[in-house]
């Protein structure tokens, strides 16, 4: 795939990110109609670090991009980071796993205080339409519990990934809305941060204009579903990264899937498992931004958990040498238009070929936490 999560994983803790895993309880569904959702207050800053993603629920990401990443400066070295207010660390993920396994292994205090320590994202990859409600409401009721902010991804649209590493999602778009109205259910009433669907606007390329369309509506009357049932929620479309499609063809893109709606939309995430620093992404964003037009008040959220080295220049994306962590997650970047850095795929979680695609890999993570 092209940006995001290239092999699969559910929630529950099948990667490095937490994922909400298929309990066998059941779900409820939501009953969609439209409303804006106010924006969460902006939180003080946090200092940015180089720490890693946390708990998270994620598939395996994969972060090969259509046209080769161009090479982009290095961020500046920054000292670790305390984990962001507010946003919210899922308790059961395999980066936490392993370092409780292994208390003794040298690279453990690297790891566990510069990624294990830091808030990310839950993904929700298994198409499970009979518990998807309960799992969600698990993570959301748990942050809400805490005071925090989770960090939501649902990864079940049809025809994902281009039939790629990461294909599955619900066998049809009748199906996945169904299941839409099951996710929505579990969200609650407080905040929470959508990111919809990672490279299904951005990859939909290998579409026919009719299945684009279809899925697209599909996208747009998500955004309403979610943003109805909780009118807290704020939910971000698809934007690829600066290194893929050009910002002008990908704000078409999201305009046709509703994005520019405030109905269905806050706005766009960009960087999902990709490695374009934060600075091409905030440049980019802006653009896709002014291209899609809307109201101002559209944002935008970028993946910051392995951008701090850039992408390499030689556009490899598969666990690729050289890399390292990024800004901390935070809700206040002081950037005007950027609502926030996030974790959404996971420092360490293998891209394949450090070991089997949506693994932790140890030796990964402690590469990105310590270069």
């Amino acid at each position: 795939m092209a940006a995001a999560a290239w092999v699969v994983v559910a929630v529950g803790t099948a990667t490095g990110m937490m994922s909400a895993l298929d309990d066998g309880r059941g779900a409820q569904q939501a009953k969609p109609e439209v409303t804006s959702s106010p924006r969460l207050e902006q939180l003080p800053v946090v200092p940015s670090a180089s720490a890693t993603a946390t708990k998270s629920a994620s598939p395996p990401s994969s972060s090969p991009t259509k046209a080769g990443p161009s090479p982009t400066g290095t961020e500046p070295k920054r000292q670790p980071a305390a984990v962001s207010a507010l946003l919210y660390r899922h308790a059961d993920s395999k980066v936490l796993d392993w370092v409780r396994d292994h208390p003794d292994d040298p690279r453990t205090p690297v790891i566990e205080s510069r990624i294990a320590d830091q808030p990310a994202a839950v993904w929700f990859a298994d198409y499970t339409p009979a518990t998807i409600t309960s799992r969600v409401r698990a993570v959301t009721s748990d942050a809400a519990a805490e005071g925090r902010v989770p960090v939501v991804v649902p990864y079940a649209i049809p025809g994902r990934d281009c039939g790629g590493a990461s294909q599955g999602g619900a066998p049809d778009l009748a199906a996945y809305d169904a299941w839409i109205d099951g996710f929505a259910a579990g969200l609650g009433s407080g905040e929470v941060v959508v990111v919809l669907e990672p490279d299904s606007i951005a990859q939909s390329g290998c579409l026919s204009d009719r299945a684009r369309a279809d899925r697209f509506a599909s996208l747009a009357r998500a955004g309403r579903v979610l943003k109805t049932a909780d009118p807290r929620a704020r939910v971000y479309y698809d934007a690829g990264h600066s290194g893929w499609n050009p910002a002008a063809q990908q704000a078409a893109l999201l305009k046709e899937a509703g994005a520019a709606s405030t109905a269905s939309s806050d706005g766009i995430f960009s960087n999902v498992s990709n490695f374009q620093t934060t600075s091409d992404e905030i440049a980019y964003d802006r653009q896709v931004l002014a291209g899609l037009g809307g109201p101002a008040g559209l944002g935008a959220v970028i993946d910051t958990s392995r951008n701090g080295n850039g992408a390499p220049a030689d556009g490899e994306w598969c666990d690729p040498a050289g890399r390292r962590i990024g800004r901390a997650p935070t809700l206040s970047t002081g950037e005007a238009r950027i609502d926030a850095y996030l974790w959404v795929k996971l420092p360490g979680e293998s891209d394949g070929c450090k070991g089997a695609p949506g693994t932790f890999s140890p030796s990964y993570a402690y590469d990105l936490a310590s270069s």
